[in-house]
């Protein structure tokens, strides 16, 4: 279920309409060297008796477009994030002084990313399956997730929390943001929480990657992980 970052959708102005202006450059400028070389007879002929640009013109033209299309892809790869997962035992989130699993995505590169959208799916463990439990038949919201481990007995704020986190909240570059928190007795319910994040940069890429807040938990801490450094 856990993918790799990949991009979904480009930004049709900054991209794909730059890419095509190179494209129709090109051809213009293959048509006037063509043109330039041909028996005098044929210049009078279509579709060659049309003049559309001089060879100089076509030249410039093509330089332009291509190097405006190379430099987009350079600042596009700058720019892009790197969406990553960080998760630790920490105390003084649950009550009773219980020791959580919390869950934070975080941006890795150097600049700012923005969530366009975030969804959940619940994996429940093969004890609470046998229990009847039903895994997420789809991707839905913090609520629908949250709902679904309820259903489990669980106490929301208290076994465990999901933040709503909604469209337009910024990912800071190297920064973090909370995603939600588990407890021990949580996690023998739950096996895994899956989170889709997609992420829209300063070029106005769409970015997606699928993470596990449970990769990796410590379902039985004794005590808090180190703060990160």
């Amino acid at each position: 279920m856990e993918t790799a970052q990949q991009v979904v959708r480009r930004n049709w102005l900054f991209s794909s309409l730059v890419l095509v202006l190179a494209v129709v450059s090109l051809c213009l400028l293959c048509y006037s060297v063509l043109r330039e070389n041909l028996p005098d007879r044929l210049t009078d002929t279509w579709p060659w008796k049309l003049e559309l640009l001089d060879i100089q013109s076509a030249t410039a033209a093509t330089i332009g477009t291509a190097g405006a299309s190379l430099a987009r892809a350079q600042y596009a790869r700058a720019v892009r994030p790197a969406i990553g997962y960080f998760g630790r035992a920490i105390a003084g989130l649950a009550p009773d002084d219980r020791l959580a699993w919390a869950c934070h995505v975080l941006n890795g590169a150097q600049d700012i990313a923005v969530i366009d959208e975030i969804t959940y799916q619940v994996q429940f463990t093969a004890s609470a399956h046998a229990d009847g439990a039903e895994d997420s038949a789809k991707w839905g919201s913090s609520r629908e997730a949250t709902v679904g481990i309820e259903l489990r007995g669980l106490r929301h704020h208290e076994d465990f929390a999901l933040d709503f986190i909604d469209r337009g909240r910024p990912i800071p570059a190297q920064g973090l943001v909370f995603l939600g928190w588990f407890t021990e007795k949580a996690m023998r319910e739950v096996e895994n929480v899956f989170v889709k994040v997609r992420v829209i940069d300063r070029v106005g890429d769409t970015h997606e990657r699928c993470i596990n807040l449970l990769k990796g938990a410590n379902r039985s801490p004794r005590h808090p992980d180190a703060p990160p450094s």
